[in-house]
Order: C-alpha cells, then sequence, then structure tokens
C-alpha cells in the first residue's frame, strides 16, 4: 500500500530561505529498499546523486519546494554539463532526480512533478566494447601457477563469460546457487531479482577444480548459504578486487586497458546473439528490467558485420 499523502506546507514567506530537498532523503532511500527492492549499491548512486543535487538546490532553489519551476532542473543540468560531466552522467542524475521527485508526489510533499517535463540529454550511443571468442578462451586461461590463486581466477573469469554476471552479482553467488550436476547458475540482479543461467562446460570444469583443490584451503565454512568466491581470508570477494583481477588479466594477454569486468558481459550478450539468441531470451539471461536496454546489443551486432563486409568484399 502507497504511503498516506499528506498535505502541503504553509504558503512560503518573503525572504524565506530555500528549501532543503535533502530533509526527504532519508526517507526515499528508505523508499528505494523497502518498496522498490533496490540494490545497495543502487541506492548509494541516488543519494550521491541527490545530495549533489540539494547542495545545489540550496543556492538556486526557490523558498518552497512546491514552487519549483521547470527552468530550475534545466538550470542543474547546464550546471553539470559546464562541470563537463558526460551525457551519460547527466542522465543518469536526472533519472535520479525524477525518481526522487515522483516520492515527494507519493509522499504529498508536492502535488505534481514538473521534472518529468525535462527530456534526457541526447545521448551519443557508445556501443559497448567487446572481446572476440578467442580472446575470452585466452583471457579464461591467463591464470597460472604463478599467481596466487589461479584456480579461483579462473573460476571467475569464466563465470562471469558464462552467465553475463554483473561484478556484484558474481560476488553474490553461494555454493547453493551451483548446481553442477543440473550445469546451471542462481544469480540475483538489481532489485534481487533472481534468474537462472546455463554454465557451459568451461565454467563448470573451472568451478569443479575451485572447489576441489583452492577453496578449502581459502575458506573453512562449506555451509550451503557461504560465498563460492572468497578472498584469502575467506571473506566475500569483493567489486574492486573482481575488477583488478579481469584488469590484471587483460593485461597479460596484451588486451586493451578498457577492458573490465563489464567487457566479459557485453561479450557474453554479443556472442549470444551472433549464435542465434532471441532478444528477448537475451533479455532475461541479462536480468534487464527493460528490452531497450538488450537491443543495444543487435547494434554490436551489426556494427561487426559491418565491419566484416567491409574487410571482405570486393567493393568493401
Amino acid at each position: 500500500m502507497p504511503p498516506r499523502k499528506r498535505p502541503a506546507g504553509p504558503a512560503a514567506t518573503v525572504g524565506e530561505r530555500p528549501a532543503d530537498p535533502g530533509v526527504h532523503l532519508a526517507g526515499f532511500m528508505n523508499y528505494l529498499r523497502a518498496e522498490c527492492g533496490l540494490s545497495d549499491n543502487t541506492v548509494i548512486a541516488y543519494q550521491r546523486d541527490l545530495t549533489q543535487f540539494s547542495e545545489w538546490y540550496r543556492t538556486h532553489g526557490p523558498a518552497r519546494i512546491q514552487q519549483v519551476e521547470l527552468s530550475l532542473f534545466t538550470d542543474y543540468l547546464e550546471f553539470l554539463r559546464d562541470r563537463n560531466y558526460a551525457a551519460t552522467s547527466v542522465a543518469r542524475h536526472l533519472v535520479s532526480i525524477k525518481m526522487f521527485f515522483r516520492y515527494l508526489v507519493l509522499e504529498g510533499v508536492i502535488p505534481e512533478s514538473i521534472v518529468e517535463l525535462v527530456n534526457s540529454p541526447k545521448l551519443w550511443q557508445h556501443l559497448p566494447k567487446v572481446l572476440s571468442p578467442e580472446k575470452v578462451d585466452e583471457l579464461i586461461a591467463a591464470p597460472t601457477r604463478q599467481d596466487r590463486y589461479p584456480l579461483r581466477d579462473r573460476a571467475l573469469l569464466a563465470l562471469m563469460y558464462a552467465t553475463g554476471c554483473r561484478a556484484s552479482e558474481v560476488c553474490a553467488i553461494t555454493l547453493r546457487d551451483i548446481r553442477l550436476e543440473e550445469s546451471y547458475c542462481r544469480c540475483h540482479g538489481k532489485g534481487n531479482k533472481e534468474r537462472m543461467v546455463s554454465l557451459n562446460p568451461v565454467a563448470r570444469a573451472a568451478v569443479e577444480a575451485y572447489l576441489a583443490h583452492e577453496r578449502p584451503l581459502l575458506a573453512r565454512e562449506s555451509e550451503q548459504s557461504s560465498p563460492l568466491l572468497v578472498s584469502r581470508g575467506g571473506k566475500t570477494l569483493s567489486r574492486i578486487t573482481v575488477w583488478k583481477l579481469v584488469k590484471r588479466y587483460a593485461a597479460r594477454i596484451g588486451g586493451s586497458s578498457e577492458i573490465s569486468p563489464h567487457t566479459l558481459r557485453h561479450s557474453f550478450a554479443t556472442h549470444m546473439l551472433a549464435r542465434g539468441a532471441e532478444i528477448r531470451a537475451l533479455q532475461e539471461l541479462l536480468g534487464h528490467a527493460s528490452i531497450r536496454t538488450t537491443q543495444i546489443y543487435t547494434q554490436v551486432e551489426h556494427s561487426r558485420l559491418k565491419t566484416i563486409h567491409e574487410r571482405c568484399h570486393p567493393r568493401g
């Protein structure tokens, strides 16, 4: 049941200081966690964006939040652009503000959200970087005996490519989530949404080797709720560690410095599409809430085919 609406406050007086939207942030954060089911990382991102907006508002906003006009939001977006924010970052800030003002309407703080009339900045669509299947194989095979935990690292890389998991999702995989005998894995995505993804033979073999020979040395706990991938101290592997490991092995195979954990997710999606996966099925495998997010991979595949055509056609 949505929160009961509250009546708007009294009219502003002349000379009154600008309102502080920040007083509603704590309630909004609770709303995102409890009612929207968003992950901690997403909630933190909203909080960071809105804290910055609140600080700017205290100087540029009207005395009452009910007096906000459309120009306030366009001025704020211009402020972000002047600070050399990328178009994607400006768009993200706008999404955060829209969500916040929808919450204020729901709570009865304001009668309507005028920010809904602001269009997102026109974005230059950056196609995600992908690796070839051969390069992915090189990356997965990169961990060797010279590394501290090569079996764990190989299992990590193989899992990310086999499942298309985000870094935070692969860190959250527990022993219970891995079903090696049935060759599938359970992933928990944004909004705590659960999805099932098959494990290919490479990932299955890598996880089996890690569980048999390395994980017992890293973690004494073997309860089903324990994390699959652990650090030297037996703790859950962090996203920062995953990022560092991917960077290290990418450099080892001569890969670009732009390669990141998300590159494996992009590669998974693009290769699936190239092999005939339906876009709706791919949406479910990736855990995308909107099909529009998944459709970017159709552009990636088209871009790849265009490059092949230009290179191979005699009149290309």
